[in-house]
Order: C-alpha cells, then structure tokens, then sequence
C-alpha cells in the first residue's frame, strides 16, 4: 500500500465528513424556518422520502 492509496482513502473520508456536517447544517436551518414555509417547500416529508430511498 503506497502513500497515494492511503492519501486517497483519507479524503474520501473528509469529503462524507464534509456532506455529512453539510446536510446536518441545512436540516438545522430548514427546521428553523416558519412551519408554513417548509410546508411549502416539502420539508420534512421531502428528506424521508430520500433517506428511505437511500440517496
């Protein structure tokens, strides 16, 4: 196992790392927001269909 292999498997750690802090940020925000506005935009039932899914 060369250094290239193993730098490669480190950022593609950081990077789901990255996404993930990413999608908990834009949950906390969206939940945030006046219950008729994320109604208009789908949120939550929006999120569970794409986690059930897998996406």
């Amino acid at each position: 196992m060369n250094g290239f292999t193993i730098l490669r498997g480190m950022q593609h750690y950081v990077g789901k790392v990255r996404t993930m802090r990413n999608e908990i940020r834009t949950q906390r925000f969206l939940n945030t927001l006046p219950a008729d506005i994320r109604k208009d935009i789908g949120w939550p039932d929006m999120y569970a269909e794409r986690r059930i899914r897998g996406n």
